[in-house]
């Protein structure tokens, strides 16, 4: 009897408890929880309006619209002091929706280590969509490519001073290997701009990859 009471009062006490918590815990997730757009609303309707329009930075991204002879310089160990492996390309890049986003389409050929060691000439094919949004307030870009399957995701600023564009993201080539990325883009004139991959290896980033553009005439 002694623990049949003894187990009553404790469960009586454990309800009392979660009635207690409960309603703390539901407030803390209203608090959390993000505000609903109210369509309804002339004030927030005008401003998402204003959002959908183009600005400085869409027109940033227009500069560098045309056709691009590349080539590429790869230090598959991050040490630059090596002699890189190197492929060249042609590359396009175009408006998309009147200028709010740039779908960027890379071809060439590329040199990869074979299953026996040798160096191997690839054709390589890539593809990726640009844009500046809004409501983010950064820069955003897609890239996808016939050497793997996965999509990857970045965004990331401009610096006016410099004329770079720096980007942030994340890569998984083998499953659980992620490994970060940092990509730097800068604009020499309005015919040359370079691009470089950096990859973080052990806490220590590498450069890895180096891209040099020249507009086609």
């Amino acid at each position: 009897m002694k623990t049949l009471k003894l187990a009553i009062l404790t469960t009586v006490a454990t309800l009392s408890a979660a009635a207690l918590v409960a309603p703390s815990f539901a407030q803390e997730t209203e608090k959390k929880a993000a505000p609903a757009a109210d369509m309804t609303d002339p004030e927030m309707m005008a401003k998402m309006m204003e959002l959908t329009k183009l600005g400085e930075n869409h027109k940033l991204l227009g500069e560098m619209a045309g056709v691009w002879t590349y080539t590429v310089k790869m230090w598959m160990d991050g040490n630059t002091s090596a002699e890189p492996m190197t492929s060249k390309g042609t590359a396009t890049r175009k408006p998309m929706m009147g200028g709010r986003y740039y779908e960027f389409n890379a071809q060439g050929e590329m040199e990869m280590p074979g299953a026996d060691g040798k160096m191997e000439k690839m054709d390589f094919k890539g593809m990726g969509l640009e844009g500046y949004d809004n409501v983010k307030k950064r820069f955003v870009s897609t890239w996808m490519d016939n050497m793997g399957t996965g999509i990857m995701m970045s965004e990331g600023t401009y610096d006016p001073a410099t004329k770079t564009f720096t980007y942030a993201s994340e890569i998984e080539m083998m499953p659980g290997m992620k490994t970060k990325v940092r990509e730097v883009i800068k604009i020499v004139d309005n015919d040359h701009h370079t691009f470089e991959w950096y990859e973080d290896r052990g806490g220590k980033e590498m450069k890895t990859m180096e891209i040099n553009y020249t507009r086609k005439k």
